[in-house]
């Protein structure tokens, strides 16, 4: 539960002088005079502050701010950088990688315009390439689908998260736009680039029936498994994201015991980072991939619980932001301290996006000097 003020004459009600008032009159007093020994002790005194099983008394974003202080706050004083820290506490045997990123280069949705139902539409680059390369890729494929849109006549205006946001007629359309900005680079199609969908179903999902501007009448489940059939015949889609509503437990397994091995179905609205949830994906074989925000659960050692379950079952877990990002650098650290299989930080554009991707270069040259 992320706390908000709800004062509708003060910032649309979306202030956080409670969720601040948290931290300085009860988290803060509780912590004086606290030795700071480990991460899992700081952030079960927090839990334990609050009280409630969604963090709803002090807020997950007051709770949360405090548990990665505490873990910034460990690592200078082992003088380590976060993400050496953070693998060298957790996971000390892990090889240090940069994960594969997942860039978002159109929105549509609720993070967009237009009539496209699905959230976000995905370039990811073969996990054959260096991520600087990986960056370089989908950077001049984002030039290239401006210019692209612009001949079109159509806006090049971005989403919540950096992605173009044209007002398209329905899905296809995106993907198809998609296609040809990579027809004009030397970079090819199921070979150095693959695509990806956060389909995002809550938003068009209604009465046990799915909407789509591109369907003339509803989709039943059944029907929405075969539409996103047809979509991996035509498209080379090597992930998708929240294709079913996140109750539909049935159709979820039912859809993953059809897919290609090779093809990541992803939880995030299904399983809200939760390791209770992530159980019953395992055991229902609903998906074989996870969402990672840290802010959905609430504390840096419950994330890590996920994770660590993520990996026991051998599920992919990415590593993601959310659309009301900072230009706080965290995340970047935290996915590759944990060994994250993929990295879903937006577009390479804007700000608070950029300055993710900018850590993960520096990280990727720490690595390469420290190699050689």
């Amino acid at each position: 539960k992320e706390l908000r003020d709800n004062d509708p004459h003060r910032f649309h009600g979306q202030g956080v002088l409670q969720a601040v008032k948290n931290v300085t009159d009860i988290i803060a007093p509780a912590l004086k005079g606290f030795t700071l020994g480990d991460q899992l002790k700081l952030d079960t005194l927090l839990i334990k502050l609050d009280g409630t099983p969604d963090k709803s008394k002090l807020g997950a974003n007051a709770i949360l701010s405090v548990s990665i202080a505490g873990l910034k706050l460990l690592a200078n004083l082992e003088r380590k950088p976060l993400f050496l820290y953070i693998r060298d506490t957790f996971l000390p045997r892990l090889p240090l990688n940069i994960p594969r990123p997942v860039f978002n280069l159109i929105n549509g949705g609720q993070h967009g315009s237009g009539y496209l139902d699905f959230q976000e539409f995905h370039l990811i680059p073969s996990s054959q390439l260096k991520f600087h390369q990986s960056l370089q890729l989908a950077v001049e494929t984002v030039f290239k689908l401006k210019q692209l849109l612009k001949q079109k006549h159509l806006s090049t205006a971005v989403g919540d998260e950096g992605g173009f946001s044209p007002h398209l007629e329905n899905n296809h359309q995106a993907l198809n736009l998609l296609q040809q900005a990579l027809q004009t680079s030397s970079y090819q199609l199921s070979q150095d680039i693959f695509l990806g969908l956060d389909l995002a179903a809550n938003h068009f999902y209604q009465d046990d029936q799915y909407h789509l501007h591109d369907q003339d009448q509803p989709l039943s489940p059944s029907q929405l498994q075969t539409y996103y059939q047809e979509l991996l015949k035509t498209y080379p889609l090597h992930y998708l994201e929240d294709p079913f509503h996140e109750e539909a437990w049935n159709t979820w397994s039912e859809f993953n015991s059809r897919l290609p091995s090779n093809t990541l179905l992803v939880g995030d609205d299904l399983l809200t980072t939760n390791p209770r949830l992530l159980k019953k994906a395992i055991q229902t074989k609903a998906c074989n991939a996870i969402l990672i925000k840290p802010n959905q659960i609430g504390t840096v050692s419950e994330t890590l619980q996920t994770i660590s379950l993520a990996k026991q079952h051998q599920f992919k877990f990415i590593v993601s932001h959310r659309s009301g990002e900072t230009n706080d650098t965290f995340i970047a650290d935290f996915a590759v301290g944990v060994g994250a299989d993929y990295v879903k930080f937006g577009a390479p554009v804007r700000g608070e996006r950029v300055v993710k991707y900018n850590r993960l270069l520096e990280i990727e040259s720490f690595l390469l000097r420290r190699s050689s």
